[in-house]
């Protein structure tokens, strides 16, 4: 198999391993992932996911062309809508399947196409000093059909995702950490026991309240402010009836550690 997988500590740590071919994703490794992020959401006992990659040189260099071309060489135009609007997309989680849970990317090496897209669906990103990241798919007279060209202005400044989309250019580590799209750069040898920490102290939090203010604050990306001040409410009010809260409280008031119920 190709993907690997593992709960550590309400941890799941997903690695793509095909490094021999810069951890492209095959159609059944999409597959795979899909089946994955589907536990992920389901079982309440994994509270936090890290997406990786294998080997010391890439993250995911996004879909296996040949593969994708001979598959939709048999499908209509219609048949390959249709799939994009009914099914999850690359890697699983680039297009309608939402786990609703936090997903850290921990991205070593290149991070690119599918990858950046992939990469762009998850939560909070990190990288190694040598990550670098592009969407080159204009190169190949084609766009980013995964989410590219949605989620790069929504996450980084409109001129320079334009730049990267019209050009093909990829931008490293530096670069990416500078205009926003990651929130830290560290050595490669220190990649994991980063996203491990950062996940750890998410899953230190409630999980409901985790779950509510990552669900309010994607909501709220196409509202007003006002709207979205309302819409902050709708999921702030069941937190306040829930036992965690007073549980929250109490472990406050008394200088504990909370034990969180997920109720």
């Amino acid at each position: 198999m190709s993907i690997r997988s593992e709960v550590r500590d309400n941890i799941l740590l997903v690695t793509i391993d095909r490094p021999d071919a810069r951890n492209a994703l095959s159609l059944a490794m999409t597959q795979q992932l899909i089946g994955i992020w589907e536990d992920f959401r389901d079982d309440p006992n994994c509270r936090v996911a890290i997406l990786t990659g294998a080997g010391e040189h890439s993250f995911c260099a996004g879909a296996d062309l040949k593969e994708v071309a001979e598959v939709y060489r048999s499908m209509t135009a219609d048949e390959r809508r249709h799939k994009a609007r009914t099914e999850p997309g690359l890697g699983g989680i680039t297009r309608n399947l939402n786990p609703g849970k936090p997903i850290i990317a921990a991205i070593n090496g290149h991070c690119l196409a599918g990858g950046l897209e992939m990469a762009l669906a998850c939560d909070i990103r990190i990288a190694s000093e040598n990550a670098s990241f592009g969407l080159p798919e204009v190169r190949w007279g084609l766009m980013p059909g995964a989410g590219g060209s949605q989620r790069l202005p929504r996450t980084i400044p409109m001129s320079t995702a334009m730049e990267m989309l019209l050009t093909g250019d990829a931008i490293d580590a530096g670069a990416a950490l500078a205009c926003g799209l990651l929130s830290r750069v560290v050595a490669q040898d220190q990649l994991l026991d980063e996203a491990f920490a950062l996940a750890r102290r998410i899953v230190r939090a409630a999980p409901l309240s985790v779950q509510a203010v990552r669900a309010a604050a994607y909501a709220g990306l196409e509202k007003t402010l006002d709207e979205g001040l309302e819409l902050e409410q709708e999921f702030a009010e069941p937190l306040r009836q829930s036992t965690d809260v007073q549980e929250g409280l109490k472990a406050f008031i008394e200088k504990r550690d909370p034990d969180w119920k997920g109720k």
